[in-house]
């Protein structure tokens, strides 16, 4: 039998905030900062109350900016517990800038099945049409919704249901700022309710803790670019992903430093194009993806740099092997 804290939770929502635009609040001239706290979120949408009990838990109160790695570590442990205790599901607002990284991040660490929905605001709450109240409601219906467990996590803005390891932000300030270009979203609100359409197959979790701390970057080509942001690049990462152009291309330049660096260390090829995916035997040329990857890089698959780097950077962390690295991207390709 259950005890009693966890029975009364069953159709209970937690909502844990991070701070962001759907948080922040003016204190005279010069902008806005995050000031709101979970409960003036709460306070601010009309009918939540009829939709779930709802506990509100302040996590961070930052930009999105500014949130760590171990923020997110930290989070996913917060979230698990949720589980534990009962809660139907999970809501975390944040900000925008970053939601799409920790969204992917917080669902290779997350094994539960209670969802777990991010959301935030792209109009801050002083200014007419702000959309954060919308979206923490349409967060919270999904988030105590039957129909959204066992997906992960999910992201849910402007009344579309992403999964996490699809969604990006594909617009600086516009209310529809999250798209999935390779899948779409795989669900929507309607008449209150979250209706969703598609199931993500699987759900790949780096299963260990992140127990190292390591250093991943991002090295981006560009036309005329020589490549010099890889010189000794080995001795101060523990991973390094190539933004590479197209279907998984670098200058010519770049060609032999790469092949050096991935003798080293894990190289992960991805493309910059924002959708589609690494090629892996199409183009032939010096610094083509078949060239690339036949010198020891590892393919991204349909994978963004951003979201390939987290999932290296996850598993570099958890100690994993570069057998099991490779195993990893392969479930992406």
């Amino acid at each position: 039998m259950l005890p009693d804290s966890q029975v009364s939770r069953r159709n209970a929502v937690l909502v844990l905030t991070l701070g962001g635009t759907i948080a922040m609040a003016g204190d005279g001239p010069g902008g806005v900062a995050p000031r709101l706290t979970g409960a003036d979120l709460v306070a601010a949408v009309p009918g939540l109350a009829e939709e779930a009990a709802v506990e509100v838990e302040d996590f961070r109160q930052v930009p999105s900016a500014g949130l760590t790695v171990e923020d997110v570590a930290e989070l996913a442990g917060r979230v698990e517990k949720a589980g534990a205790e009962g809660f139907a599901g999970v809501v975390i607002t944040q900000g925008t800038d970053t939601l799409e990284e920790t969204s992917f991040l917080l669902d290779l660490l997350y094994r539960g099945e209670a969802p777990v929905v991010l959301t935030g605001a792209m109009r801050h709450p002083g200014i007419a049409g702000a959309d954060g109240p919308a979206n923490l409601l349409a967060a919270v219906r999904t988030a105590a919704s039957p129909v959204a467990r066992h997906l992960g996590v999910l992201v849910v803005f402007n009344d579309e249901i992403h999964a996490a390891r699809w969604v990006r932000k594909t617009h600086a300030t516009s209310p529809g700022a999250f798209s999935s270009p390779n899948a779409g979203p795989i669900g929507r609100m309607a008449e209150g309710a979250p209706r969703v359409h598609a199931t993500p197959e699987g759900r790949p979790t780096v299963g260990r803790p992140l127990t190292r701390r390591v250093k991943v970057e991002v090295v981006t080509a560009a036309l005329g670019s020589d490549g010099v942001l890889l010189d000794g690049l080995a001795d101060r990462v523990n991973g390094v992903v190539v933004a590479a152009f197209g279907a998984g291309h670098v200058p010519e330049s770049w060609v032999a430093g790469l092949g050096t660096l991935a003798a080293r260390l894990p190289v992960v090829l991805a493309s910059r194009t924002g959708a589609g995916g690494v090629l892996s035997r199409t183009y032939a040329f010096p610094g083509s993806e078949s060239d690339l990857l036949a010198r020891g890089l590892i393919s991204a698959g349909t994978l963004d740099p951003y979201k390939a780097r987290l999932l290296l950077l996850a598993h570099l962390a958890a100690g994993s092997d570069r057998a099991t690295i490779v195993a990893a991207f392969a479930d992406h390709l």
